[in-house]
């Protein structure tokens, strides 16, 4: 009797080592991939090249100072087509190694952006200057999905 209650412990606990081991082996066809903050911004009419030559100069500046000093992987400038008068026109996208990567960069991020564009009161000025001609009407984090099972 007592063999028997041996035997059947030790197949339950084996059993639950197998089921265990194969939760754990779940592959899935996706992992995360980098995190995007996106701006939404509605460039107002007739501005368009004032604020693309922003875009181009002293935006694009700060963002390849930023991918130099580690602080973002990536960015891109996306045109969409507005069907309203208050919809967003222009999507500015920053990537990110992760939620934590870009927490963890915040100050050196700052320091970086202090050196390419100015102290806090340029940054002002030119965030009034901006006002002029653009409205940001909100900002997005996301997180891109690869199709790819993790480790590929």
């Amino acid at each position: 009797m007592k063999t028997k209650r041996i035997a059947v412990g030790s197949f339950a606990v084996v059993l639950m080592i197998a089921a265990i081991s194969v939760f754990a082996q779940i592959n899935r066809p996706y992992h995360n991939g980098g995190v995007w903050n996106i701006g939404f911004i509605r460039i107002k009419p007739g501005m368009d090249t004032l604020y693309m030559n922003y875009i181009a100069g002293q935006w694009k500046a700060e963002q390849e100072a930023q991918k130099k000093d580690g602080n973002i992987i990536s960015y891109k400038v996306i045109s969409v087509e507005a069907h309203t008068p208050g919809e967003f026109n222009l999507m500015l996208m920053t990537e990110y190694k992760s939620l934590a990567a870009m927490e963890a960069s915040q100050d050196k991020a700052e320091a970086v952006a202090q050196k390419v564009v100015g102290d806090d009161a340029a940054q002002i000025k030119g965030y009034k200057e901006r006002a002029e001609i653009r409205d940001v009407l909100g900002a997005r984090l996301a997180r891109e999905i690869i199709l790819e099972p993790k480790g590929r």
